[in-house]
């Protein structure tokens, strides 16, 4: 309890930079961490009493809390995480908070579930359909409604006549759990030795204890299998667990997988849930009924009081980092929280970013390593491409040796995988005539054609209008012509060169995330011989009967200046590659590229990962870029180009001097403009020790603040530079 017990401090879930005070009322017993409704001008909102009061007030002058929630209190360590955060990233405690508050349905009280029993009086007119309700519930047990209805194939009005005879009688019982509680014995795996060594190191950090172990295993090497038997002894523990994962469309697959373990579904948290669904996970986890959650990066926020487990499944996923809203990066958050919560954390993944590489190199996490596939199948055999020597004819975009390749595959009854990570049927329209290109109103970015749909649409704001059959600058009717491929384009190529092969597209624009997770599902289970897809396709999937994998353009990632690009494209094609070959059969994996000496086409090749990192790490090393030194993104933004660029100079002359940051642009974002805001970047960079955060705090205090249409979107730790 409080010290003052009458006047406490709440934090509002708005974008408020601390807490205010409010009264207790008579009767009204909150503690920290209490869930509160108060009012906040006009409306009430909903805060947590965030302790006492720093200033004194007039008691008079404060209002009441309005009511105080029966939940249990937010944890300490969860109140302590998003003061830290809100210090990080600079972003207001209150909109960090919004962020936690994110179901308001879960704090009133679970609605009871109206159920039915037999009350021992005989009807005095019996039919087949009553009888079939009778019979089941001849157990003496009560059956709720839906329940009974859809058990004995009845109506509503067959049990709501019998309640008015008499022979049954309504009752309430409390809401079922959303999920059972996962068994941690109910079929453990049986581990490969190299597994269990991997487990035994990371279960040295006992149960109760903070640590972080980075789990780099090959592709195929039973990563998800060691860390669902950490899951098992947070659980033998008395702890709970979340699991995080980079794409919605992953979760089906391994949801199923995780259910064959535990003997039960784990409590999923992701935007595709329903209101009723988010409310009863968020009190369960916060009641402690719900003991594991499987989630998007989201998950990492949610009321858990007895965190003991964090997983980062393929840790080094670019959809780890929010960049709406208040920017964070769930794996660097999900340590923090962790050092509070005293819980592990196993970052795992195939390709670790180099900051976790660089972090295990150094001592500061466990290097846990799983170095061979499981059940002994083999690495695929990765070639270079040369597009300039062995490149396809023109008009086509599949090289003659992957057809082969293909066609092999196929005649083997295996599968195969082109990987194009690009969305649509071409990435341009342009007409020929007159050199027009169609471009978005909103953006400075090219329209890319979806010819399935029928339209070209932006990819970053959604602006969306049919494909046009006129240039809209000349008027001629037959120079309009798709540059580039998509994977549409290439869908297209296929039905014509692999007519008799079963095809599937996969991208994230190609249905429903129920769609995607069903078509996983078939990829899975042999029903498609020739799988067309995009990044999409390269998280984790497990495809026992594919072979042959074919990066359509493996340069596309080293074409767009971020210093980060090497990095990423090895990554992706690392993984992509991986999904040949995890059952018995050998994998092969093609790579077209016109640069196949590059760094990392030549590590992709000779397999040798261990060169990648060495030279990525020293190039970072000698330009201080993280993990060696810190950055920090401004992006000014405005309706007006002018306004953002001025304003944007008038930061970088009201800058700090600091010894050992460096201050970079303002230049026009590579993106320039995004639904109709021009945008403007500078950037701050700094060594590994300097508080960068602090300083550009200060720096935004002692400058002009934005007004009217200009905004300022701060980036601690930028993953993105557009």
């Amino acid at each position: 309890m409080l010290d003052r017990p009458d006047i406490v401090a709440v934090m509002v879930g708005v974008a408020v930079e601390g807490p205010y005070s409010y009264r207790v009322p008579h009767g009204m017993s909150v503690e920290r961490g209490s869930i509160v409704s108060v009012p906040l001008g006009p409306r009430l909102v909903l805060g947590v009493v965030w302790g006492a009061p720093k200033d004194s007030f007039a008691h008079n002058r404060l209002r009441d809390i309005a009511l105080a929630y029966d939940v249990p209190p937010l944890s300490d360590e969860l109140m302590r995480l998003v003061d830290w955060v809100a210090r990080y990233t600079i972003t207001p405690p209150g909109q960090v908070l919004r962020g936690v508050l994110r179901s308001p349905e879960a704090l009133d009280a679970p609605k009871p579930t109206t159920a039915f029993r037999r009350t021992g009086v005989v009807p005095d007119k019996m039919t087949s359909a009553r009888d079939r309700v009778l019979e089941i519930l001849a157990d003496e047990m009560a059956w709720p409604k839906p329940a009974l209805i859809g058990a004995a194939g009845v109506s509503a009005s067959v049990v709501e006549g019998l309640e008015k005879a008499g022979v049954v009688e309504r009752i309430e019982l409390a809401a079922a759990p959303i999920v059972q509680i996962p068994n941690p014995d109910a079929a453990p795996s049986t581990l490969s030795p190299e597994q269990q060594s991997a487990l035994n190191q990371i279960l040295e950090t006992g149960a109760h204890n903070f640590g972080v172990a980075l789990l780099d295993g090959v592709t195929g090497g039973g990563k998800t299998e060691v860390f669902f038997e950490a899951v098992a002894d947070t659980l033998r523990a008395g702890r709970q667990a979340v699991i995080l994962l980079p794409e919605i469309a992953l979760t089906n697959t391994f949801i199923d997988r995780f259910t064959r373990r535990f003997g039960t579904r784990p409590a999923e948290w992701h935007s595709d849930l329903t209101p009723a669904q988010r409310a009863k996970i968020w009190r369960g986890v916060l009641d402690g009924t719900v003991r594991a959650v499987v989630g998007a990066r989201s998950a990492l926020f949610l009321p858990f009081r007895e965190l003991g487990l964090l997983v980062l499944d393929e840790e080094h996923d670019g959809a780890y980092k929010q960049s709406e809203g208040f920017t964070y990066h769930a794996r660097d958050m999900a340590i923090v929280r962790a050092q509070f919560a005293k819980a592990r954390v196993i970052l795992s993944s195939a390709t670790p970013s180099v900051e976790s590489r660089n972090n295990a190199n150094q001592g500061r996490y466990a290097h846990v390593r799983l170095t061979s596939r499981f059940a002994e199948a083999a690495m695929p055999n990765i070639t270079a491409l040369d597009m300039r020597t062995d490149g396809p004819e023109k008009g086509e975009w599949i090289a003659p040796t992957l057809a082969r390749e293909i066609f092999a595959a196929l005649d083997r009854g295996e599968q195969a995988l082109l990987f194009l990570n690009r969305r649509g049927y071409a990435p341009l329209t342009l007409c020929r005539s007159c050199g027009h290109q169609y471009k978005c109103p909103d953006c400075s970015a090219w329209m890319v054609e979806h010819r399935f749909r029928g339209v070209i649409m932006c990819h970053h704001c959604g602006h969306e209008m049919k494909t046009p059959k006129v240039c809209g600058e000349c008027g001629d009717t037959e120079s309009l012509t798709a540059v580039g491929p998509g994977i549409e384009r290439v869908a297209e190529e296929v039905a014509v060169r692999f007519p008799d092969a079963r095809r599937v597209l996969l991208s994230t624009d190609m249905g429903s995330h129920t769609q995607l997770r069903d078509r996983f599902s078939e990829v899975a289970r042999g029903e498609f011989d020739l799988i067309i897809g995009t990044q999409l396709v390269s998280k984790g999937h497990h495809f026992e009967k594919l072979s042959v994998v074919g990066v359509l353009d493996a340069d596309l990632g080293l074409a767009h200046g971020d210093p980060r690009a090497s990095e990423k494209t090895f990554q992706i094609l690392t993984q992509v590659a991986g999904r040949a070959g995890r059952a018995s059969q050998h994998g092969k994996a093609f790579l077209q590229t016109y640069h196949p000496d590059h760094p990392v086409m030549k590590a992709m090749v000779s397999g040798d990962r261990e060169a990648f990192y060495a030279s990525e790490l020293h190039a970072r090393e000698a330009g201080g870029m993280p993990p060696f030194g810190r950055l920090a993104a401004l992006i000014v933004s405005s309706g007006e180009q002018a306004l953002a660029m001025a304003h944007a100079r008038m930061l970088l002359t009201s800058a700090p001097m600091a010894e050992g940051v460096r201050l970079f642009g303002p230049a026009d974002a590579p993106v320039s403009m995004i639904r109709g805001r021009h945008r403007v970047r500078l950037l701050a960079q700094s060594g590994r020790d300097f508080d960068l955060s602090g300083y550009v705090r200060f720096w935004l205090a002692s400058a002009e603040k934005a007004k009217g249409d200009l905004r300022v979107q701060i980036d601690i730790d930028p993953v993105s530079f557009m």
